[in-house]
C-alpha cells in the first residue's frame, strides 16, 4: 500500500526522511518499508507491503480516518498531512518489500534456534528485538598520523602529521569516518573513511584519552563542498535547487593536506584526542561489544619525538642509493627491495637507513640476487608494529641477522630466477601500483613475454608494469555525488606524464595491451644504452613500427598495443615465405576472413618443433601477431613448403623488419561449454523450457555433492577442474584410497577439496556457470575450401580416449547453436547446421576448430555480438534440450569511425585516452542494468530498451579501439530495486581450518541506523526481490552454505579410528615398512634443500597474487587452485585472472620440486626413491616453516608424499618378479 506524505520540508533528503519514519513505523510492526522523496517537492510516498499495517498507521495518523483521535506527526516541528496514496504501488517495490521482511524472519529464526530466549517460547509468534543502542560518534580534538616506532621495550607512536582541528569519529556498519571541520584556517570540511577490515588493531588508552588505529593501507579521503551547501549535506538536507546544475557535493582527494600527502602512503597509524574523556571507556565497549568491529586492545600508549620529517629521512634513504658512493654501487634488483620496504611501510625509511652497512656486505657476499631475495623474504617476515608485539622483532640487530639467515639460506634453484633460466618465453618484470595516495613496489614476479622484452633481453629491469588502483587493490570505483577528477587527473595523469623514480632509474610511460588497458595496467621503461644505441620509449615505440599516419589516439595505442601481448613463443621465418592474398567479401560487403590466414604443414610442424608448449601436442590453428599483423593461421596441407598466408584484414600496421612468429594461444584441445546468466536468459527468451536449466544445474550440484563421499569421486573432479595437477594430488587421493584410507581422514586434503568444491559451487549459483556436456568452445577459422554453405558449420573436436590416444569428432547430423560471449541481444544465439566434410577435404587435416562459412548473406561470426576470427572463441552446443523454439534476428550495428584528432598522435593523447578509459568504462554498468531489465520485461532481452542497453555495450566494447565513449545520457531509466540472483553471497574466508562462512546474522537487517551511511544521503542500497524467471529459480534452487556444511558434515562423519595416530603418520609408516632395505638418510641434506625451495615460492606466491599485498593469500588457496579473495559471491574479473597466473606459477613452480625430487641435482633417476622417502622423512619429522603473517605451511608432507607412493609403486613394478614374467 502507498501512503502520500505531505508537507514535507522541499530540501529534506529521502535519507533523512527515511530515518524519521523508521521509530514510527516499527509502532506498527512496520520494518521493511520503502521511502521515495519527490525532487524539489514537499511529498514523499511511503511504500509497505502489509496494507493491514498501512491501514493501522493512517488510522493514528491521517486526519480522514482518526476524526476523533487524530495526532499529527511532526517533522522539524512541521505537522506531515499522511493518506492513502491514489494509485496501485510498484509491484516490484512490493515484491522487494516482501523479499527483506522474508530474510529478516529468516535470520531471526536462525538467530533464536541459535540463541533461544526465554521470552520468546516456540509456540509464539517471533518477536525481532535490536540491540541495545551504542554511542557510534564522538568528537575529538586533534588527529595524527605517523608509525609505531620503539623506545627500548617499549612502543610508542612517532607523529609525522598532525592535523588540530575538531572532528568527530563516527562508526558504522563496515567503515569509520573521521570528519575534520572547516575552521578559520582551513576553510575546507575533510572526511577519511577507513574499512574495518584494514585495521589491524585499534588500541584505547584511558590516561591520555587516545585512541589509536593501526591500518594495513592508507585511508579514503574525501574534501566536502564549502559552505551552506556543504553544511546542510552533512545534515542529512538538500539546499534549494542547488544540485539541478551540480553534479557533486564530495571530491575524492589524495590526502587531507600537502603536508599528509608527504606521510600518507606509508605512516599508516592514525590517532586521535577523544574531546571527552568519558567517551574513551564507551568507544572501547563499542569496539568491543559490536559485531564486525576491528581487534581491539587497551594499552597506554606512550611517544617519541620525530626529529626528522618523514620526507627527510625518505629523501636521505633515496641519496644514499642513488648517488655514486658507498651504497649507490648496490645492483638495481636491490635498490628497489630496499626502497620497497620504505615505500609500502614495511619499515620506517630510517630504520631501513641503518640496514645499509648490513645490505652492502650480504651484496658482497652472496650476490645481488641473494642480497635482493633476503631483503624480500623479510618483507614477510616483518608484522605490523604496534604495543602488543615484542619490540625485538623491530630492533635494527635482529632485522640485520634475519637478512643475512635469509641471503644464507636462500637457493637459486627452483627460484623465479631459475624459472626464467628454464623457461625462455618468461621474464622476470618489477610491478608498481599506483594508488590515489602512493606509489607502491612489488615483485619482480614471472610473467610471460612479449616483443618488446624479448629484443632487450639484458635490459628486463629497465621494464615496468604499473597498475592503477584504490587501496583496497580493486580499480577506483564509481560513488554517488562524488567527484573523481582530482584522482584520475591530478594524481594518476600526473604519474603518466612524469617521470617513476625508483633506485636512480627514471622510468617513463611506454604503452599497453588491450587486455592490460582493461585492468588499468601499463609498461613503463627507464632509458639504457645497447651496442652503443641509446634506447628510450620513443626509440622503442619507433622500432615497433610506422604509426605515424594514424591519427586516432585510441587505434595508435591499440597498434602499439599489439607488441605488448603476451606471446609464449617465437619462431623466425624467412621474409620469403610471407604471402598475402585477398580477403574474402560478398556483394553486400560483408568480409568473411576478417582475421584469418593460412599456415603450410611444412611451417606448422616446425612450429610444433621449436615452440616450447606444443611439444608432444599438435595444434592446427596458432592464435599469432607477426610484425604489425594479428590474427589467427590454420593448417592449409596444400600449401607446399614453408609458407605463412596473410590477409589484408589480419595488417594493422607496417611492422619493423622482423620475421618472428609470436604465437599467443593455440588449439591445443576443445575448451568446455559453460553457460552463464547472459546465455541463459537469451535461450529462455528464444523458447528454451526452465526445467533444462534446472536439471542441468541440478546435475552439476549433485557432482559436487558427490564428491566428498568418494575418493574416486575427489580425484575425478580434482582431475576435471585441474586442481593439483603438478602435486599429484588426484593420484595422492587414489592411492592413499587403495592403502585402505580415505582423505577425508586428513584435514588438510579434504580442506584442498573443499575449497575447490565450494569455488564450483558459487561460481554456478553466482554466474550461472553452468557446463554443457554437449558443447564445446573452439577458435573460428574460414571455410578455406569454399565447400560449405550458408550456414553450415565444420565442428571437429579431439579429445584423448580411454586408450591413452587421440579420438576424433565430427559434430554433425543436423541443427546446432552457435554464439559467443559476451552475449546481450537476442540474435547473439544463431543456429547452424553441422555437418561433415569429404574426406580428401583439406579440412579434415584439422582438430579442435568451428569452421564457418565463406559464403552466404552475412558471415556468421559477426552476427554474433560482432565476432571475427582474429583469435574470437566460439561456443558450438549441441545439445538438443538447449535449442531455441526461435532465433531473433541478429544486430547490425553501423561501425563508428576512431575518434579523428587530425594530426599525429602523441604521447601525451594516448595518456589522455587512458586517463578517460578509467574514467569513462561503462561496460560493467550497461550490463548490470541489462540484466536487471531483461528481468523485469515481459518480452525480456527482446524488450526494446534491452536492445538498446546492448546496443551501447557494443559501443563500450569498441571504446577501447575507437575513443569514443558510450553516450550514458541515452540509457533507459532504471532504478536500485534488482532481482535476487544480482544479490553479493555470504562472505568466505579461508583459515587453517578450512572455509568458513562468515555469519550473515551480524549484519542485523535491524541493526540500529549506519552513522557513516547517514553522511552519504544521495548513496541507496540496492533493493532486492524473488525473481520468478529461470535465472531467479536456478539461484534459489542452490543453498551454497546448506550444501558445503553437508559436505563438511559428511567428510567429518566418514573419519575412522587410526589409533592414535593421524592419516599422514599412518602413510609415513607404509612407507618406512615398503622401503626397508633403502638408504636414504644420505639425502637429507638435499631433502631440507627442496623443501625450502618449495616453501619459499610458496610464500612469493601468496604474497604475490593476493589481491592486496598486505593481504597474503592462504596456502589453501594457493594449493587448491582457487583464490577465495575477500568479495562476496563469485570470484570478480581481476581475481579470476590472478587466480589462473598464480596456477601457473606454482605449477610450474611444483613441477621443478618433483623433478628435483626424481631426477636430483644431477639427473639421477635410480636414487628418485630414496630421495622421495627423504623428502617425506623432512615433512614428518622435522619443524615446519612458519611464516609471521601467514603461519604454519603444511603442504610440503603431501607433495612429498604423493611423489613417494608413485616411486614405490614403480619400484614394485620393476622389482617384483611377477611383473617379469
Amino acid at each position: 500500500m502507498d501512503i502520500l506524505v505531505r508537507g514535507i520540508p522541499v530540501q529534506t533528503t529521502e535519507s533523512a526522511l527515511r530515518d524519521f519514519f523508521k521509530p514510527v513505523l516499527e509502532e506498527f510492526a512496520i520494518l521493511i518499508f520503502n521511502c521515495k522523496k519527490t525532487k524539489n517537492k514537499p511529498i514523499a510516498i511511503l511504500t509497505i507491503a502489509d496494507s493491514a499495517k498501512a491501514e493501522l498507521f493512517l488510522k493514528k495518523y491521517s486526519q480522514a480516518q482518526s476524526l476523533v483521535d487524530f495526532e499529527p506527526l511532526l517533522f522539524i516541528n512541521k505537522p506531515l498531512k499522511c493518506s492513502a496514496g491514489a494509485y496501485k504501488p510498484d509491484e516490484i517495490i512490493l515484491k522487494a518489500l516482501r523479499y527483506e521482511e522474508e530474510e529478516l524472519l529468516r535470520k531471526a529464526n536462525r538467530k533464536a534456534r541459535r540463541l533461544p530466549n526465554p521470552d520468546n517460547p516456540p509456540d509464539q509468534p517471533l518477536i525481532v528485538l535490536k540491540r541495545p543502542r551504542l554511542q557510534r560518534a564522538f568528537d575529538f580534538s586533534s588527529l595524527w598520523c605517523g608509525v609505531w616506532d620503539y623506545n627500548g621495550s617499549q612502543a610508542a607512536f612517532a607523529p609525522h602529521f598532525q592535523d588540530t582541528r575538531r572532528g568527530t569519529i563516527m562508526f558504522g556498519k563496515r567503515t569509520l569516518a573521521m570528519v575534520l571541520r572547516a575552521d578559520g584556517w582551513v576553510t575546507s570540511t575533510c572526511r577519511v573513511d577507513i574499512p574495518y577490515w584494514s585495521i589491524d588493531t585499534a588500541v584505547t588508552c584511558s590516561q591520555l584519552n587516545k585512541v589509536t588505529f593501526t591500518l594495513k593501507f592508507a585511508p579514503r579521503v574525501y574534501q566536502l563542498q564549502d559552505g551552506l551547501e556543504g553544511l546542510m549535506s552533512g545534515l542529512g538536507i538538500s539546499a534549494p535547487n542547488s544540485r539541478r546544475n551540480q553534479r557533486f557535493y564530495r571530491t575524492r582527494v589524495s590526502a587531507i593536506d600537502e603536508s599528509h600527502e608527504l606521510v600518507i602512503s606509508s605512516c599508516f597509524v592514525y590517532q586521535i584526542t577523544l574531546s571527552n574523556p568519558a567517551d574513551v571507556s564507551k568507544l572501547d565497549f563499542l569496539l568491543r561489544k559490536s559485531p564486525g568491529m576491528p581487534p581491539a586492545l587497551s594499552l597506554p600508549t606512550s611517544y617519541t619525538q620525530a626529529y626528522v620529517t618523514f620526507k627527510q629521512d625518505f629523501e636521505r634513504l633515496k641519496g644514499l642509493i642513488y648517488a655514486e658512493g658507498q651504497f649507490g654501487s648496490l645492483k638495481y634488483s636491490v635498490k628497489f627491495q630496499l626502497e620497497r620496504l620504505a615505500r609500502n611501510a614495511y619499515l620506517p625509511p630510517a630504520k631501513v637507513v641503518s640496514l645499509l652497512p648490513t645490505i652492502k656486505r650480504l651484496s658482497g657476499q652472496y650476490g645481488h640476487v641473494r642480497a635482493a631475495m633476503a631483503i624480500r623474504m623479510l618483507s614477510r617476515q616483518i608484522q605490523f608494529p604496534g604495543p602488543h608485539l615484542d619490540p625485538e622483532n623491530f630492533d635494527v640487530n635482529y632485522l640485520a641477522r634475519e637478512l643475512a639467515k635469509n641471503a644464507k639460506d636462500f637457493k637459486i634453484e627452483g627460484s623465479i630466477y631459475d624459472v626464467k633460466t628454464r623457461h625462455n618465453h618468461i621474464a622476470l618484470i618489477h610491478r608498481v601500483v599506483i594508488t590515489p595516495a602512493g606509489t607502491y613496489l612489488e615483485g619482480p614476479e614471472p610473467e610471460v613475454s612479449n616483443r618488446v622484452l624479448r629484443k632487450y633481453p639484458e635490459h628486463t629491469d629497465h621494464f615496468l608494469r604499473v597498475q592503477f588502483m584504490d587501496e583496497d587493490g580493486d580499480a577506483i570505483r564509481y560513488e554517488p555525488k562524488t567527484s573523481l577528477y582530482e584522482i584520475f587527473h591530478t594524481r594518476f595523469k600526473s604519474v603518466l606524464d612524469g617521470e617513476i623514480n625508483i633506485g636512480g632509474h627514471g622510468f617513463q610511460f611506454l604503452g599497453f595491451s588491450h587486455s592490460s588497458l582493461r585492468s588499468q595496467t601499463c609498461w613503463f621503461m627507464s632509458p639504457f644504452v645497447q651496442v652503443n644505441s641509446f634506447i628510450a620509449a620513443p626509440e622503442v615505440i619507433k622500432g615497433l613500427g610506422d604509426f605515424s599516419k594514424i591519427r586516432s589516439p585510441a587505434k595508435c595505442a591499440a597498434r602499439i598495443g599489439q607488441a605488448f601481448s603476451d606471446t609464449s613463443g617465437t619462431v623466425t621465418v624467412n621474409e620469403k615465405i610471407i604471402t598475402m592474398v585477398k580477403d574474402v567479401f560478398n556483394d553486400q560487403n560483408y568480409i568473411f576472413s576478417d582475421g584469418v590466414g593460412k599456415i603450410s604443414y611444412r611451417l606448422l610442424k616446425r612450429v610444433w618443433k621449436e615452440y616450447q608448449q606444443a611439444r608432444g601436442q599438435r595444434p592446427t590453428c596458432l592464435q599469432i601477431r607477426f610484425g604489425g599483423a594479428k590474427g589467427v593461421v590454420a593448417l592449409d596441407y596444400r600449401l607446399q613448403g614453408e609458407q605463412l598466408v596473410l590477409r589484408p584484414s589480419m595488417v594493422k600496421f607496417h611492422g619493423a623488419g622482423t620475421w618472428n612468429i609470436e604465437i599467443c594461444g593455440a588449439n591445443f584441445k576443445p575448451l568446455p561449454m559453460y553457460l552463464n546468466r547472459q546465455f541463459i536468459k537469451i535461450l529462455e527468451d528464444l523458447g528454451v523450457p526452465d526445467q533444462v536449466f534446472l536439471e542441468l544445474q541440478s546435475n552439476m550440484v549433485e557432482q559436487l555433492r558427490r564428491i566428498t563421499k568418494s575418493p574416486v569421486n575427489a580425484a575425478s573432479f580434482l582431475e576435471h577442474v585441474r586442481v593439483g595437477q603438478a602435486t599429484k594430488m588426484p593420484y595422492l587421493v587414489r592411492m592413499l584410497d587403495d592403502l585402505g584410507f580415505s582423505f577425508n581422514e586428513d584435514d588438510f586434503l579434504s580442506h584442498v577439496v573443499e575449497i575447490a568444491a565450494l569455488s564450483q559451487l558459487r561460481d554456478i549459483k553466482h554466474r550461472a556457470r553452468i557446463l554443457v556436456d554437449r558443447g564445446v568452445t573452439l577458435y573460428g577459422i574460414m571455410d578455406e575450401t569454399g565447400y560449405l554453405g550458408e550456414d553450415e558449420i565444420y565442428c571437429v573436436i579431439e579429445r584423448m580416449g580411454d586408450n591413452g590416444k587421440p579420438k576424433r569428432t565430427v559434430i554433425c547430423g543436423g541443427e546446432v547453436i552457435v554464439t559467443r560471449s559476451p552475449a546481450m541481444h537476442p540474435g547473439d544465439v544463431q543456429k547452424a547446421r553441422a555437418v561433415d566434410v569429404p574426406e580428401d577435404s583439406p579440412l579434415q587435416a584439422l582438430s579442435n576448430v568451428v569452421v564457418f562459412s565463406s559464403r552466404g548473406r552475412r558471415d556468421l561470426p559477426s552476427q554474433l555480438s560482432g565476432g571475427d576470427l582474429d583469435g574470437d572463441l566460439y561456443n558450438v552446443i549441441f545439445d538438443k534440450r538447449l535449442m531455441p523454439r526461435i532465433t531473433y534476428m541478429p544486430a547490425d550495428y553501423k561501425k563508428v569511425p576512431p575518434l579523428d584528432i587530425g594530426r599525429h598522435v602523441t604521447k601525451q593523447d594516448i595518456t589522455d585516452f587512458f586517463i578517460k578509459f578509467m574514467e569513462t568504462d561503462q561496460l560493467g554498468r550497461i550490463s548490470n542494468i541489462h540484466m536487471q531489465l531483461a528481468d523485469r520485461r515481459p518480452n525480456g532481452t527482446r524488450d526494446p530498451d534491452c536492445l538498446k542497453l546492448a546496443e551501447m555495450a557494443s559501443t563500450a566494447v569498441d571504446f577501447s579501439k575507437t575513443g569514443i565513449p558510450v553516450d550514458m545520457t541515452q540509457i533507459p531509466r532504471n532504478d536500485m530495486i534488482r532481482p535476487d540472483f544480482m544479490a553479493s553471497g555470504p562472505r568466505v574466508i579461508v583459515e587453517k581450518r578450512g572455509a568458513v562462512f562468515q555469519d550473515d546474522e551480524e549484519d542485523d537487517l535491524l541493526d540500529e541506523d549506519d552513522a557513516v551511511g547517514a553522511l552519504d544521503p544521495d548513496f541507496k542500497t540496492f533493493r532486492y526481490y524473488e525473481s520468478d524467471r529461470v535465472l531467479g529459480q536456478l539461484y534459489r534452487a542452490i543453498d551454497e552454505k546448506k550444501i558445503f556444511q553437508e559436505m563438511q558434515r559428511h567428510a567429518l562423519g566418514t573419519k575412522s579410528h587410526l589409533g592414535g595416530l593421524n592419516l599422514m603418520d599412518q602413510v609415513w609408516a607404509y612407507v618406512l615398512r615398503e622401503t626397508a632395505l633403502i638408504q636414504w638418510e644420505e639425502y637429507k641434506l638435499l631433502a631440507r634443500n627442496i623443501k625450502e625451495t618449495y616453501e619459499s615460492n610458496l610464500l612469493d606466491i601468496m604474497s604475490d597474487y593476493s589481491t592486496h599485498p598486505q593481504y597474503p593469500l592462504s596456502e589453501l588457496e594457493v594449493f587448491g587452485g582457487n583464490i577465495i579473495g575477500k568479495n562476496s559471491g563469485a570470484q570478480n574479473r581481476r581475481t579470476k585472472e590472478r587466480t589462473m597466473e598464480m596456477n601457473a606459477r606454482f605449477e610450474r613452480d611444483v613441477t621443478f620440486t618433483v623433478e628435483r625430487i626424481t631426477q636430483g641435482d644431477d639427473g639421477d633417476r635410480d636414487e628418485a626413491l630414496a630421495r622421495a622417502i627423504a623428502c617425506l622423512a623432512v615433512g614428518m619429522t622435522e619443524a615446519r616453516k612458519v611464516g609471521k603473517r601467514v603461519g604454519e605451511l603444511r603442504s610440503w608432507k603431501y607433495v612429498a608424499a604423493a611423489v613417494c607412493l608413485r616411486e614405490i609403486e614403480l619400484f614394485k613394478i620393476r622389482f617384483d618378479p611377477l611383473n617379469r614374467i
